[in-house]
């Protein structure tokens, strides 16, 4: 896939005590090894079959085509992560759901001592300029973070977990909206019908593929554009053609998880992701409007983008 000649650096594992978590909170960061003025990303993994990819070791392609256009990425672990080894009997697990939204708000809450964590990083960040991006069970967390209410299932408790320090998110392939989540996936994961999204008012990017279907969650093309329809504005949705839910390959190089495998469609992706980034971050930018006349209409294009206020 197409990166940015800016050389990179990572420095992982950056480690933070959490009152009440049952482990540390374990990061990875990662970094253009020169400039300044950095905005920062915060990475949310999915909940996926894998060892390793479902941490803060995944996630590569993403990662370092970020850092090289000049983001500071960090990544946490979260507790649902397999390379934990939790116990599945503990409340909340297998997905840790409310935990994991906690773990992005931590981070948030500790930015400064991440940073000063990582050799060089110190006054290098713009710590006024935070996006959070999620795939799958990650874009689930965002979407909390974007103002997504969830009622617990085990106590009934509403969650809201909306956080107005970031200044731009990103969902991608998001579980939909209860109606659609008809799958036998349902009965292992509860929370993920416990979710509004009419409550999910913050401005936000949801991308969806429009071949990633699984029968195991929903039987219904284009459920997990759910986000962006079922969601007042501002939103965009960027459709992309013939993705599945790995988007070509984003959550690690050669990952035998990928059913698309495409390092165009993960170009795509992270191109259009920066795009809306760029757009989001300042508002004198025009990098998002250009995107979408690259797109929208163009017969050849690999992708739409939809947007309503």
């Amino acid at each position: 896939m197409k990166q940015s000649q800016t050389p990179i650096i990572s420095f992982s594992p950056v480690i933070l005590p959490v009152p009440g978590r049952h482990v540390d909170l374990q990061m990875k960061v990662s970094a253009p090894a020169s400039g300044n003025n950095l905005p920062v990303i915060l990475l949310s993994h999915g909940h996926g079959a894998s060892n390793f990819l479902s941490s803060y070791r995944g996630y590569g392609p993403l990662v370092d085509f970020f850092a090289s256009y000049g983001f500071v990425v960090i990544q946490p672990t979260h507790q649902d992560s397999k390379t934990l080894t939790l116990d599945p009997s503990i409340p909340e697990a297998p997905l840790f759901w409310n935990s994991r939204a906690t773990d992005m708000k931590y981070i948030l809450d500790h930015l400064d001592q991440i940073i000063s964590t990582v050799p060089g990083l110190s006054g290098r960040v713009d710590k006024t300029k935070v996006a959070a991006i999620g795939h799958s069970m990650g874009g689930h967390t965002v979407a909390m973070l974007a103002g997504m209410e969830v009622t617990d299932p085990a106590i009934g408790k509403i969650v809201n977990a909306a956080e107005p320090r970031l200044k731009a998110r990103v969902l991608i392939g998001v579980s939909g909206g209860p109606e659609g989540f008809n799958g036998a996936a349902r009965q292992h994961y509860p929370v993920l019908a416990a979710g509004n999204f009419s409550t999910m008012t913050l401005p936000a990017l949801i991308v969806n593929g429009d071949k990633d279907k699984n029968l195991m969650f929903s039987d219904v093309d284009n459920w997990r554009a759910d986000a962006y329809y079922q969601s007042h504005g501002p939103k965009d949705l960027l459709t992309v053609f013939g993705a599945e839910h790995i988007f070509g390959g984003i959550s690690g190089y050669d990952a035998r998880e990928t059913s698309d495998e495409n390092p165009e469609r993960v170009t795509f992706v992270c191109e259009s992701i920066l795009a809306y980034l760029h757009s989001a971050l300042n508002q004198k930018d025009g990098s998002w409007e250009e995107a979408k006349k690259a797109l929208n209409g163009v017969a050849s294009a690999k992708g739409r983008i939809d947007s309503k206020l």
